[in-house]
């Protein structure tokens, strides 16, 4: 019998739906068994808020030590919660087809959240939701919420919460069905956290040929491109996965349409950027609003991707998104 691959994952139950997922598909390219290994990280024992043990990157933190240690094979992470900057010794092999990154907002009665009535309770413990119910609904309250998806979805049914802000691609992955209302916050007024609806598979940077091979066919590339360029906003911003902005990127053939925000953490107000840049066998074209992006030597058209969100995080911080955005911890 085939040794088993080890796939490091968290014990909630988002985390081991997502894994499932990957480990499903990674069997039947790899033609070996895939055992989910759980771990526990601080994140999952410490119920302060986020922001008070170090933010999302807690989640990470503890599963990489595990990888590197040779507890695991593999890692799956959700990409919109793993820290731009990957240790020494670590690799991201793959990331599979993107779905839907929007945010959602449930309801008990369908209200959307534009009209929510004053003094209204919104649940999310993200800074970039809550700056961005600050600035749609002005009026109503922000709580800052932890738990996962059933316990939140639970918080609205009671009546403890008049509304909770959730990733689209969550509630997928764990087939949540429920009889509340649904309703989808468009890109164009709610761009969402970079990475979000997408995940990243990481191993070693010694791994085994056989198993880099098998996890690069898990990669989807319009994905990874999208995702270089959302993660070098971050990046070039100098902001951890907490921070108060939302990127997100979709590569259309040779065409990546990119939308960045940086919000002032009140909801008072916001510095955003749209441009359509042109990818094309290692340099871009620049269309649309903003300057001419850098070009990039060579024919990488991931070194480009990184290249195009270097400088939408420039421009952003040429228009004042430095005074909007915490610093990245060390």
């Amino acid at each position: 019998m085939s040794t088993a691959i080890r796939l490091g994952t968290r014990r909630s139950a988002l985390a081991q739906a997502q894994s499932g997922h990957v480990a499903t598909a990674l069997e039947k390219i790899a033609g070996r068994p895939v055992e989910l290994v759980p771990i526990v990280s601080e994140g999952d024992t410490n119920r302060a808020s986020l922001s008070e043990i170090g933010g999302l990157g807690v989640f990470a933190t503890r599963l990489r030590e595990a990888l590197l240690a040779g507890e695991c094979d593999i890692l799956v992470h959700s990409l919109k919660d793993l820290p731009t900057a990957v240790p020494q010794g670590l690799v991201i092999a793959a990331t599979p087809p993107r779905v839907d990154a929007r945010d959602v907002a449930i309801t008990r009665d369908g209200t959307p959240l534009h009209a929510l009535p004053a003094g209204a309770k919104v649940g999310t413990g993200s800074p970039r939701r809550i700056a961005q119910v600050r600035l749609r609904s002005p009026r109503a309250e922000v709580v800052d919420i932890r738990g996962n998806v059933d316990s939140r979805l639970a918080r609205v049914e009671s009546g403890e919460l008049d509304a909770v802000i959730l990733a689209a691609a969550g509630l997928s992955r764990l087939d949540s069905r429920t009889r509340l209302h649904r309703e989808e916050l468009g890109m164009a007024e709610w761009p969402t956290a970079p990475g979000q609806g997408a995940l990243a598979v990481e191993t070693t940077s010694d791994a085994a040929p056989e198993l880099r091979a098998a996890l690069a066919e898990l990669d989807d590339e319009d994905t990874r491109l999208a995702i270089t360029v959302e993660r070098a906003i971050l990046e070039g911003l100098d902001a951890g996965c907490q921070a108060p902005m939302a990127a997100h990127a979709v590569v259309d053939g040779d065409e990546v349409r990119v939308r960045s925000i940086v919000y002032d953490p009140n909801g008072t107000g916001r510095i955003g950027l749209d441009v359509t840049e042109v990818l094309n066998r290692g340099y871009i074209r620049s269309h649309g609003s903003g300057n001419g992006a850098d070009a990039a030597d060579g024919a990488d058209p991931n070194r480009a991707a990184r290249e195009i969100g270097l400088s939408v995080a420039r421009r952003l911080l040429d228009q004042g998104a430095a005074d909007l955005v915490p610093r990245e911890q060390p």
